[in-house]
């Protein structure tokens, strides 16, 4: 059965921002900017050479030894051209940053909206390097830098001062490219701990496949060479990865997250929409427009590109499952059209957010996190789903 539950956008750009505007709680908690200005003299800058930045939200109660750290998404850049104009927004300079965003879904404060994790230390790290907090190099020509992982390790330092290296129990989170990030930094943010800590991760929409778009190219695995290489990723990726593949191999998460030690938890759309937009459909592979209106509305696609689609889902499936194997790790693959479910309080905890087994993605978290409950929850195919919010342009 078809879902009637869409959000119908226009543009990918802010799709975010505008559902959580939208969508929000009604009345969110407003957390403002910091600005990591002791990470400049350690050349951890943003792509304009500006200082990182954080917003963070202290713990309380029985919470008060807990963190979440959010690693922000939003997209990459692979050429010099992308990379000039993302150092003039949010997601390349901390001056162009918002000087205070709000905390929904996974980072909300309130029992009623996030259950498990209301009360906990929550930071989110903004996003500015273009290559989710992998980069490292410095490009002359144009005065861009990359120094994304220069940047992962300032922040955590920040976080470690501010008391999380004396935490019980922590999650490492994040969207999108945030997701990639998180997939990226796991056992990096394990080793950051003791023994005794309590480390997880949650990657939500970060499940980038290696896909052939639907001229039979490698568009996204173009446009991953083109980060890979010109922002000096190859150096920061894992060599258990790299030792036996191409750099480029080992920026897709799905080469990435067999030798991931720490328990990491996947949230993914099988139908995720920033895929089909821009690596399965996108204008270029597309010359006779073809997919114009399916690629931005699901309700208009053809049989024979619902077939497509669900040869996407396929491999999805089978990445997630090799993942799921494992008892330490969990998974929640609905057949949504969608991207990024942990950060929009619709979504993530609501009346009627979606469900696996009877199950919303806040509780499905939770059960897996606190071990209350094995969480290895794939979907049937599209449109067997109602429970879904789905997303339309």
């Amino acid at each position: 059965m078809q879902s009637t539950k869409a959000f119908w956008i226009f543009g990918l750009v802010g799709l975010l921002g505008f559902v959580r505007w939208v969508h929000g709680d009604g009345n969110p908690l407003m957390v403002p900017l910091t600005v990591i200005q002791s990470a400049s003299s350690k050349g951890a800058v943003c792509l304009d050479g500006s200082a990182p930045a954080y917003h963070f939200s202290p713990g309380y109660g029985s919470g008060i030894n807990n963190w979440i750290i959010d690693l922000e998404g939003g997209g990459w850049c692979n050429n010099r051209r992308t990379c000039d104009f993302r150092k003039t927004t949010r997601h390349g300079s901390s001056k162009y940053m918002e000087r205070q965003i709000a905390f929904n879904g996974i980072l909300s404060n309130k029992p009623e909206d996030n259950p498990d994790f209301y009360n906990w230390n929550r930071a989110r790290i903004r996003y500015c390097d273009g290559a989710s907090f992998a980069s490292e190099g410095y490009d002359q020509a144009s005065g861009l830098y990359f120094r994304g992982q220069r940047i992962w390790s300032a922040a955590m330092e920040e976080m470690m001062s501010k008391g999380m290296g004396s935490a019980n129990q922590v999650l490492l989170s994040g969207c999108s490219a945030g997701g990639l990030a998180t997939i990226l930094h796991c056992d990096q943010f394990r080793a950051l701990f003791p023994g005794n800590t309590k480390v997880k991760c949650l990657a939500d929409a970060g499940l980038f496949l290696d896909a052939t778009d639907v001229s039979g190219g490698q568009t996204i695995r173009s446009f991953f060479q083109g980060v890979v290489d010109m922002l000096g990723v190859a150096k920061n990726l894992p060599g258990t990865c790299t030792s036996r593949m191409d750099a480029t191999s080992c920026f897709f998460p799905e080469n990435l997250v067999g030798n991931v030690q720490t328990p990491i938890f996947l949230l993914n759309a099988a139908y995720d929409v920033w895929q089909i937009q821009e690596s399965l459909a996108p204008g270029k592979a597309d010359p006779s427009s073809a997919w114009k209106y399916c690629r931005l509305n699901y309700t208009t696609c053809t049989p024979g590109q619902i077939q497509f689609l669900q040869g996407f889902r396929n491999k999805m499936v089978t990445v997630v499952q090799g993942v799921s194997g494992s008892g330490k790790n969990g998974v929640f693959l609905n057949s949504c059209f969608a991207h990024c479910q942990s950060g929009l309080q619709d979504t993530w905890f609501s009346n009627n957010s979606p469900t696996l087994g009877n199950k919303a993605i806040a509780k499905s978290v939770g059960d897996w996190y606190f071990d209350r409950a094995e969480v290895k929850a794939i979907d049937c195919a599209y449109p067997c789903d109602n429970t879904c919010h789905h997303v339309v342009i």
